[in-house]
């Protein structure tokens, strides 16, 4: 997936719930044959995506960021919000946090963590609805880390707020994403200069709120999708500030991947792959 209409307030009308991953999205009428979004019908194909290692990007540029931005965990107790089958619990645990709870909207990525950690007492799951009040929200935590899932929930704010009623006084929030002014899906392309011998970005939209949906099995049939929820950066950074959320550090992170050296078209696209991120890291320290 190389590449989210609502500004300002919510405009998603509270209508019966669905379950989506990390959130709720109220349900849309669809057309004949096309089957019901979510994550918790694409669970198995997500985990099977993503693994127990993480994907590809996983594994080569949002773990390694979290991990720094995360550091140090030593005695801490951690929430993993929105944590799907539970890839970035590991390394907590390596990284010495002594409690880590997940929470997910997905029942079935929920039972593939519990089943990973079964036997691991330093870790709970709980299948929970990261846009709705809790009582994981505790201000319990220590740090709170959420990643690849604020376009995945349909209330930004909501979820923002409870990640910072989770957190103790001072406690941090890491949160890692699509970047939202380079990569949004079907709206943003890589493109070829012939004359200039560039690879530029070309961004189709970006000021408005979109709800995009991503077919799960592209090229494979059964019509499974889910929603990317883009918004422009600053409804992202003013979601956060609105929890009480202060942001301390920002990286913007680019992909590793990298044409076959030595084609015509590499330099041009080496360095373009250098200059635009594709991910965005916050992180956020709670205001008194």
């Amino acid at each position: 997936m190389d590449e989210y209409p609502n500004r300002g307030k919510r405009r998603f009308p509270p209508k019966k719930k669905v379950a989506r991953r990390g959130g709720w999205k109220p349900p849309v009428k669809k057309p004949a044959g096309r089957k019901e979004q979510g994550w918790d019908q694409v669970a198995a194909w997500y985990d099977q995506l993503v693994g127990k290692n993480g994907s590809d990007y996983h594994q080569h540029v949002v773990l390694p960021a979290a991990m720094d931005l995360l550091s140090p965990l030593k005695g801490k107790k951690v929430l993993d919000l929105c944590c799907g089958q539970g890839v970035l619990i590991p390394l907590l645990l390596e990284s010495g946090a002594v409690q880590v709870t997940g929470v997910d909207a997905s029942p079935q990525l929920i039972e593939s963590a519990r089943a990973r950690f079964a036997d691991d007492q330093r870790v709970s799951t709980e299948v929970a609805d990261a846009c709705a009040d809790g009582k994981w929200a505790d201000a319990s935590f220590d740090t709170v880390a959420s990643l690849m899932a604020v376009h995945d929930v349909p209330d930004l704010p909501a979820m923002c707020r409870n990640a910072a009623a989770a957190l103790k006084s001072g406690g941090e929030f890491v949160a890692i994403f699509m970047h939202p002014c380079f990569r949004i899906p079907r709206q943003t392309h890589w493109g070829w200069d012939e004359g200039r011998k560039l690879q530029y970005r070309r961004v189709d939209r970006y000021g408005v709120d979109l709800e995009i949906p991503i077919v799960t099995h592209p090229g494979k049939g059964g019509g499974e999708t889910t929603s990317f929820y883009h918004r422009p950066l600053a409804e992202v950074m003013n979601a956060i500030g609105g929890a009480g959320l202060a942001v301390t550090r920002c990286e913007e992170l680019v992909s590793h991947r990298r044409s076959q050296a030595g084609g015509s078209r590499s330099k041009g696209e080496h360095r373009a792959a250098r200059e635009f991120p594709m991910f965005l890291a916050l992180k956020a320290v709670k205001l008194p």
